[in-house]
């Protein structure tokens, strides 16, 4: 129980300072917006800061910080310190950075943001990367939502391809009209539901741990399932690939731009990107605190699969009519993230191929081979329960190495203007070892993707001297720039001063 409280304060603490800090090193001003300045009624609108907030965080909240820390805790109740830590200093630092940097370039999307810093060839490799990343994203949001319906509501015949059909329809008209008229105007009521359930769950739960301490305490039988697990699921890297959403994720990313074309100030980022983040830290603490009640009260439920666990969290703790309604919470998560991975898709691609989005029948033209390429991957993702499992593992797998394109180019940005790139550098370092150490070790042999297979200590070596070497290429690539940029400042002022004195 202490250790969760305190996580909690960890997380709210950590937003009213290294938050005010992080602000301080981007410096939000009042200069003219991408909403104000690049309006054009579909993607650029200024919008209410509560609205831009909520949609922000249904965005960037999918399944991650629910299904992820269920899965999550089974490396144990050191995960209630792992959580807001990773979240402050890299999850919301990262949402942050990304978020400014589209603010700052017209409300650009992150592969200009990696092509203006770490350069054209990774630039070229990366977007094809995110593209990938954001099909994985639309398609396990799709079969999640639509599993919980079916498995939730029991229906006779199954409803699940009922489901898929009905989501992927609302997903495609979320992506392809105005911003306003289907995010802008229904997120306000997934975002009540959201809170409610979520809110319900925390409630429920710090009473329950009120008269039973115990139940957020490792008990005998979660610590023998725990070392049975960690001796296939090593804590690093596992464990921070397993949980993304409520630590860090490379998905939100693609997301901050979204809002950065909708915001009426910059004053407003340090709330609506790196406070949605903290938000989003502190619902995976509360799925993370009931989970191990569920698995200290009931252990034989440990090896089941992570959907039925959450029922049953739901039920235990909140009854079945409210916890209907923490399921249909949970449901929005994955909705309104899966919704907004496709938009970012078709966003992304239209500034790759320079396509004015504004006509309807170019947004059209984007969303029909997306379609297609995510109806293929819902057909082979359902063929059977192996064939999911490989699409979540790669899924967290790449949401990571997304990250950590991202906080490479954070540092480089910030360094080139002079500002304290290490805040960028220290989450970039640590998920560049995360990334490559669990490629080098993961093999079909350890249950996970396809991987080199190599021995435990040998992929933390390679993988750290690999990380070090980035982060260090980084680091000098922003220095040198600011350098050029002071050269070509200085070189410039006798010019002025002779323009000046040619003018008296």
């Amino acid at each position: 129980m202490t250790l969760f409280v305190i996580g909690l304060v960890l997380l709210v603490v950590g937003y009213y300072t290294y938050g005010r800090f992080v602000e301080k090193v981007l410096g939000p001003d009042d200069r003219e917006t991408p909403a104000v300045k690049n309006y054009d009624g579909v993607d650029f609108m200024p919008l209410p800061h509560w609205k831009n907030m909520l949609i922000q965080l249904l965005n960037i909240a999918g399944i991650g910080p629910v299904i992820g820390v269920i899965a999550g805790i089974k490396f144990g109740a050191i995960v209630f310190i792992l959580i807001p830590i990773g979240n402050i200093i890299g999850g919301a630092t990262h949402d942050f950075i990304s978020g400014m940097a589209s603010l700052r370039n017209r409300g650009s999307n992150l592969p200009a943001f990696v092509r203006s810093n770490l350069g054209v060839a990774p630039y070229r490799f990366f977007s094809v990367f995110m593209v990938f990343l954001l099909l994985l994203v639309v398609t396990v949001f799709i079969n999640v939502p639509a599993s919980l319906i079916d498995k939730s509501f029991n229906p006779e015949p199954s409803a699940f391809w009922y489901a898929v059909v009905t989501i992927f329809l609302y997903y495609i008209a979320a992506t392809m009209f105005p911003v306003d008229k289907i995010i802008g105007r229904f997120y306000p009521i997934f975002g009540a539901l959201l809170l409610i359930g979520s809110g319900a769950l925390l409630v429920s739960l710090i009473m329950a741990g009120i008269k039973d301490p115990s139940i957020l305490v490792e008990s005998e039988a979660f610590v023998r399932n725990k070392a049975t697990y960690l001796q296939t699921n090593p804590l690093i890297p596992c464990l921070f690939v397993t949980i993304a959403c409520g630590i860090l994720s490379g998905f939100h990313a693609t997301q901050s731009p979204i809002i950065a074309r909708t915001m009426k100030t910059e004053r407003q980022a340090r709330s609506s990107f790196y406070g949605m983040m903290v938000v989003e830290g502190i619902i995976a603490m509360v799925w993370a605190g009931a989970a191990l009640a569920i698995y200290n009260r009931f252990p034989e439920f440990w090896n089941e699969k992570e959907v039925a666990s959450l029922i049953r969290i739901t039920t235990y703790f909140l009854g079945s009519k409210l916890g209907t309604v923490t399921i249909i919470a949970v449901v929005i998560l994955a909705i309104t993230s899966g919704d907004t991975a496709m938009r970012s898709m078709r966003l992304s691609l239209a500034e790759i191929i320079k396509l004015d989005q504004k006509p309807f029948q170019n947004r059209l033209l984007l969303c029909i081979p997306l379609i297609a390429l995510v109806a293929a991957l819902l057909a082979w993702s359902n063929v059977d329960n192996e064939s999911f499992n490989k699409l979540w593992r790669y899924f967290a797998w790449a949401n990571q190495a997304l990250a950590v394109f991202t906080l490479g180019s954070g540092i480089i940005w910030l360094y080139s203007q002079k500002k304290a790139g290490w805040i960028s550098a220290i989450p970039c370092l640590f998920y560049c070892f995360i990334v490559l150490s669990f490629i080098f070790w993961t093999s079909k042999d350890h249950g996970g993707p396809a991987g080199l297979g190599l021995d435990l200590h040998v992929s933390y070596a390679i993988a750290a001297v690999i990380s070090v070497a980035f982060v260090a290429w980084c680091f000098g690539r922003g220095i040198s720039r600011g350098r050029a940029g002071n050269a070509i400042a200085e070189s410039s002022e006798p010019e002025q001063a002779s323009d000046e004195k040619s003018a008296e």
